[in-house]
């Protein structure tokens, strides 16, 4: 990936800086997001290149500029939710090892941050025949932080059962919020969710 030179935005676009380093990860981000968008819409076999710059207000050169293709950037899309994931869970359970809301926080974090993103990944991406191991691959990683926090279980059917359960339910209960619930309630449902958990676990 290379820099790009500055051309225009949408107008529902962040502003991008014009030139160095902090504007091409700005360009990259708004490629991300504007494919994101596009990708949820239509589905990856219907959305093209030129869709997607379109998206992002800017040309296909300048997309193909920081992405090789279309699968290449479906694929950078879910990676960047995923990684999000990852940074947000472990500054929730840096804060609270012990707590049953590290997964729920960083869900809804992340799922506020990049909606079309989140959906893309937990959602949509299953269904695509191009990116449906891929995806599951994601889901595995996630499983296994699950496992992790699940290791003093001693009964290793119940806790592969409650490592994949809890899994399920974190993603949908997101998912399910993001479609219908308000951003000034996330806190609410992020207790409810952990609650949740905790149930599950102690059950």
């Amino acid at each position: 990936m290379q820099p790009a030179p500055s051309s225009p935005t949408s107008p529902t676009s962040p502003p991008v800086p014009s030139r160095g380093p902090a504007a091409r990860a700005a360009r990259q981000e708004a490629i991300l997001a504007a494919a994101a968008a596009a990708f949820a819409r239509a589905g990856y076999a219907a959305t093209s290149m030129d869709d997607i710059a379109a998206e992002a207000g800017i040309t296909k050169l300048v997309v193909y500029r920081y992405f090789e293709s279309k699968e290449d950037l479906y694929r950078a899309v879910l990676k960047r939710v995923f990684d999000r994931l990852a940074e947000e869970f472990l500054v929730a359970y840096s804060a609270d090892p012990m707590g049953f809301a590290v997964g729920a926080r960083a869900m809804i974090a992340v799922a506020r941050e990049n909606p079309d993103g989140f959906r893309l990944l937990w959602r949509h991406a299953a269904r695509e025949p191009e990116f449906a191991a891929y995806a599951q691959e994601l889901r595995e990683h996630a499983v296994n932080a699950s496992r992790e926090l699940l290791r003093s279980w001693t009964d290793p059917l119940m806790r592969e059962w409650a490592a994949e359960t809890i899994v399920g339910y974190l993603v949908e209960a997101t998912l399910n919020w993001i479609d219908h619930g308000r951003p000034e309630r996330d806190g609410d449902v992020v207790e409810r969710m952990a609650v949740a958990v905790r149930a599950a676990v102690r059950a």
